[in-house]
């Protein structure tokens, strides 16, 4: 076989995969969900592996306990939660005419100092990019609803998600032996460096930024909740779970707990106080949590990352904001490889190499 025909033989192969990925996207949730988890829990296995346990009992102690430990915290969490969001949905006429007190003025400023055309340009502008964001934001919302999280999605994600983790779990190392198996033989020693890379910039990034989110999101849903603000339990877990996007987490919720504050109270200092909050958040993260945590050798820069989740949420959904990390790493790796090549070929050197 031919350079030519390798080529095209791996361009089909990735062609075909990501065809299939997009085609089934709206399926593939409860199956993308479980191997992460179980991707996230083979240290753990080996570790009791080492202990003396067998595989399968190593599995099921902890695949039972994983989940265990998610339904308890969900059975804690939603009634906070509830009773939270039921106690918002009775204050907001009151923030609602809050906000109308503090704005009648500086529209009323507006009104002095602006001509009526300008005010009219003012207005025609603001309901344009109102519209168009709402819109956007009611496409992304709708895409995603409709996407992955239809109400049979979800039941798949309940109840088959733990399932098909048990087995990949179970079957994690035979899994990969087995494709390890089907490496070409040639560039197989070259194939599995580049993996063992990818493996360790995944670990790295996946199973640490995961910690800190879950610290995040425990330190700022205590922290907002103590400094009294309304919503605070919901908007810090949302503010610290959303932080596997850099720096999305930490600035929606301190933009959103600072207005709520504003909108709750007449004075400073809950405002200040829940700025605090946040403040001391990113102290602790990036003092303590990220570097101890994550590391800076992941190879994953935030822009990257960035770009990877909203390009992979287009395309493929809910799915595709769980794969975009891994894909990220995955590409990140082989472009890096890739110019390392290049850096130590003709192409680069030309005819010559001095």
């Amino acid at each position: 076989m031919t350079s030519a025909q390798r080529y095209r033989f791996w361009f089909i192969g990735l062609a075909v995969c990501l065809g299939a990925l997009y085609l089934l996207s709206g399926m593939l949730l409860p199956f993308v969900a479980g191997m992460a988890i179980a991707y996230f829990l083979d240290p753990l296995a080996d570790r009791l592996e080492r202990t003396g346990l067998s595989r399968m009992a190593a599995t099921s102690v902890i695949t039972a306990s994983f989940f265990l430990v998610m339904v308890l915290v969900l059975i804690i969490l939603v009634p906070l939660i509830e009773h939270q969001v039921v106690a918002f949905a009775q204050k907001v006429p009151g923030y609602l005419d809050t906000i109308n007190e503090r704005i009648q003025p500086l529209l009323a400023e507006l009104k002095r100092r602006l001509s009526p055309r300008d005010l009219e340009k003012l207005r025609s502008s603001a309901g344009e990019y109102a519209g168009t964001a709402v819109s956007w934001l009611g496409g992304v919302v709708r895409g995603v609803l409709t996407g992955s999280l239809a109400v049979v999605n979800v039941l798949s994600l309940v109840f088959v998600t733990p399932v098909i983790t048990f087995f990949l779990l179970r079957d994690w190392d035979v899994i990969v032996g087995k494709v390890d198996s089907w490496l070409p033989r040639e560039h197989a020693d070259t194939i599995r460096a580049q993996f063992r890379e990818i493996n360790r910039t995944l670990s790295g990034f996946i199973r640490g930024q995961a910690t800190v989110c879950l610290a995040l999101g425990a330190f700022y849903g205590l922290g907002l909740s103590l400094v009294g603000l309304d919503l605070g339990l919901v908007i810090g877990l949302g503010a610290g779970l959303f932080s596997f996007i850099p720096y999305l987490g930490s600035i929606s919720g301190f933009v959103i707990g600072i207005s709520l504050a504003f909108a709750q109270t007449g004075d400073w200092h809950l405002p200040a106080m829940v700025a605090g909050v946040f403040m001391a958040g990113q102290v602790m993260e990036g003092n303590f949590l990220t570097p101890k945590l994550v590391g800076d050798k992941v190879g994953l820069h935030p822009v990257w990352i960035m770009f990877a989740l909203l390009a992979c949420a287009s395309l493929f959904g809910f799915v595709g904001i769980l794969i975009a990390v891994p894909l990220a790493a995955v590409i990140g790796v082989l472009l890096r490889f890739a110019i390392s090549r290049y850096l130590e070929s003709p192409l680069y050197y030309g005819t010559h190499r001095d």
